[in-house]
């Protein structure tokens, strides 16, 4: 126990973890039994944090035991739909469950090892999900690989989860794979899904070659593989995209997934389909912890029917998906919500007069009355039913959500002002917050229990503690419960730095409380600024200040550690290249449009900068001027900015696979720049742009 603060022991949650440890018999009678609650190994197994009573106490399931389960309860329930050629194929949960059993005998005829990788390199589809449960049932891990990576960072991962096989989903990955394939010396075959292959080679198969390869592998040596996995093995390795240094493999045990996938699903009300069954759209990448959390593993849970995106759905088919599916509930990150919210605004922007005075008055009403519910008001006034008739529904409708009673936001910050545009359509919008290593969620927001800007509460089973508090609250946000990983593979170091001595998980995000249990992220401790003068400054919120302040910003990011005053880059925003995602010089329409109302008729962002167009950067200024009116002290000040002349974008390197900015990477990127802010003059005059 460390000295400085007081903290419950999770080595103290044996209870009942001996006994299951006997009854699923985790380790052989020969070997010790299973004491630490992590390890390294991929052949490693953990002692369960189990309850003594309540959702934490229920027996582990492998992922076997689960879809069993799924496709028993759930047989002729819909499962999967893909979009092809105009129509959508359905699988039932039987014929799913089917697929992946023949599926993981292709597997093992390709000769897939015991705690080897399948890794997956591809957009959401039902290939997708049956390569991934297929890999597991036959005793390997799956390994989704992010559709953006470089062959050398595809390498990194393939190599090291000691991958046999590797699923692409076209010729594009395949190339990427092609590049790489003579450093994998584990690499047996690959398979490839989305498109007829374009040339043969050996042990490259398609994905009908693959499904037929195990015809001849009786189901006795699957069954015994099976049924020798444990809920205490890993099973699945979600790369961490990591905005510093090589990712880390996060080991997911199958009891990570099963109980979380069953404890989320609760927690945020999902109905068993037996009940009505729910409808969800497959989109966000899958490499990464959320989408699987929610397309697979609670989907599986609950007989919920999941349709396949488009693979352009990030570039504008999403919505057209949305209509067509009405989904139930619905996972956006912020820069979907935002799109959307653009998207909304410059429709908005052409109505006429009389619509507009209808919607802005629908939006005050909204906003006052979702606001007053927040706070435990249930009178509804009759002006509001009044605006859902004449605006919400037809928003909703235009949107695709509405059927849908669950809309979540997460795995990056959202800013108020989207919470509210929505709030004021009356779409709460609820925020979640987790983390890879804690297989995904861990707090959640509720339709009746949320606050703007919190990230809820946490789920039940699951404990919070903030380590080391100051004087306001703020401290470590640390997690504990049956959903926190095993291990990073073969990163000892870098495991004990996540899992203390006790068993807490340690995030690495700052955040605190508040009287109502609500919890609420307020920065990440290595993002934190230190001032030569010894202040400590999270940038997120004044970030977000500005972009707030300034609708034509897209991106900003504060520098100034170890300088004597703050400083921020800025980008504005502008039209992308609809295939690669590189941003280009046209400004986005609201960007335009709000260069307009200042009277510039700057269309592109190099005719801003080269000018020094007076009118914009007056009004930067004057946002930025706004924002430091509201600051704690001076040295939260921002004294000097620059426009960059690109926004910030995955295909910049400024932005990882889930839209976070790369901090270091921006700073090594832009050093000239920054340099340029402290080298001009010892002290900042006044609140000026860098000239």
């Amino acid at each position: 126990m460390r000295e400085e603060f007081s903290k419950p022991s999770l080595l103290n949650f044996d209870f009942k973890a001996q006994m299951y440890a006997e009854h699923f018999s985790f380790k052989p009678a020969s070997s010790p039994p299973t004491s630490s609650v992590w390890t390294t190994r991929r052949d490693g197994e953990v002692r369960l944090r189990m309850d003594e009573q309540g959702i934490g106490s229920e027996a582990p399931k492998t992922v076997h035991e689960l879809f069993q389960e799924a496709a028993s309860k759930y047989g002729d329930y819909y499962a999967l739909a893909s979009k092809k050629g105009g129509q959508w194929i359905k699988l039932t949960y039987k014929m799913y469950y089917d697929e992946c059993w023949k599926a993981a005998k292709s597997f093992l005829k390709l000769g897939l090892e015991r705690f080897h990788g399948v890794c997956i390199l591809g957009f959401n589809s039902a290939e997708w999900f049956i390569a991934d449960i297929g890999a597991i049932l036959a005793g390997g891990f799956a390994v989704g690989i992010y559709t953006t990576n470089s062959p050398e960072a595809c390498c990194y991962v393939a190599e090291s989860c000691s991958a046999n096989v590797l699923v692409v989903e076209n010729h594009k990955q395949l190339q990427k794979i092609l590049e790489i394939q003579d450093k994998l010396p584990h690499l047996k075959a690959i398979v490839q899904y989305g498109e007829e292959l374009k040339e043969k080679r050996p042990n490259l198969y398609s994905w009908s070659e693959f499904m037929a390869l195990g015809k001849d592998v009786p189901d006795t040596q699957l069954r015994e593989i099976v049924e020798s996995q444990k809920p205490n093995q890993c099973c699945t390795l979600i790369y961490t995209s990591g905005t510093t240094g090589q990712p880390k493999g996060v080991m997911l045990s199958h009891d990570n997934l099963t109980w979380t996938a069953a404890a989320a699903g609760r927690f945020i009300m999902l109905k068993d389909a037996k009940e009505k069954q729910e409808l969800v759209v497959s989109y966000l990448p899958l490499s990464h912890i959320a989408a699987q959390m929610s397309d697979i593993w609670s989907a599986m849970t609950f007989g919920v029917q999941v349709f396949f995106a488009q693979p352009d759905a990030l570039k504008g088919t999403l919505v057209d998906t949305l209509r067509e599916v009405r989904p139930t509930a619905f996972l956006g990150v912020p820069r979907v919500w935002e799109k959307m919210e653009e998207k909304m605004k410059s429709i908005g922007a052409k109505s006429s007069t009389l619509r507009r005075k209808v919607a802005s008055w629908a939006k005050g009403v909204g906003l006052q009355t979702n606001l007053k519910r927040m706070n435990g008001y249930s009178e509804v006034p009759m002006n509001f039913h009044l605006a859902r008739h004449l605006v919400y529904k037809k928003v909703r409708k235009a949107i695709g959500l509405d059927r849908c009673t669950k809309c979540y936001t997460g795995a990056a910050p959202i800013t108020r002002e989207t919470l509210e545009f929505f709030l004021s359509l009356n779409i709460p919008v609820l925020e979640l917050y987790g983390m890879s290593e804690s297989s995904g969620p861990h707090t959640i927001s509720l339709p009746h229990a949320f606050k703007l800007t919190s990230c809820g509460k946490a789920l039940t089973g699951c404990q919070t503690l903030i380590h080391k508090p100051d004087g306001d609250g703020n401290g470590e946000i640390c997690f504990s419960g049956r959903h926190i990983f095993m291990g990073y593979l073969n990163m000892e170091e870098k495991t004990k730095e996540a899992i203390d001595e006790d068993g807490w998980l340690h995030s690495g995000d700052l955040g605190k409380h508040d009287k109502d249990g609500f919890l609420y992220i307020t920065g990440r401790i290595k993002e934190l600024i230190i001032t030569a003068g010894g202040e400590n400054i999270p940038p997120v919120p004044i970030e977000d200040a500005v972009k707030d302040a300034l609708p034509l910003i897209s991106n900003a990011m504060l520098v100034g550690d170890k300088e004597k005053f703050l400083a921020m880059l800025l980008t504005l925003k502008c039209k992308s290249d609809g295939e690669t995602g590189e941003p280009l010089d046209d400004l986005a329409p609201e960007a335009v449009e709000y260069c307009q109302k200042l009277g510039s008729k700057a269309t592109k962002v190099s005719e801003i900068i080269s000018s020094k167009d007076k009118a914009i950067y007056a009004a930067i200024q004057k946002g930025i001027a706004a924002v430091n009116e509201g600051a704690v002290s001076n040295a939260q000040k921002v004294q000097k900015w620059v426009l960059l002349e690109k926004d910030f974008s995955i295909f910049g390197g400024e932005l990882g696979p889930t839209m976070k900015l790369k901090r270091p990477a921006v700073a090594q990127k832009y050093k000239a720049q920054i340099a340029q802010f402290y080298t001009e003059a010892d002290a900042p005059s006044a609140t000026a742009p860098r000239q």
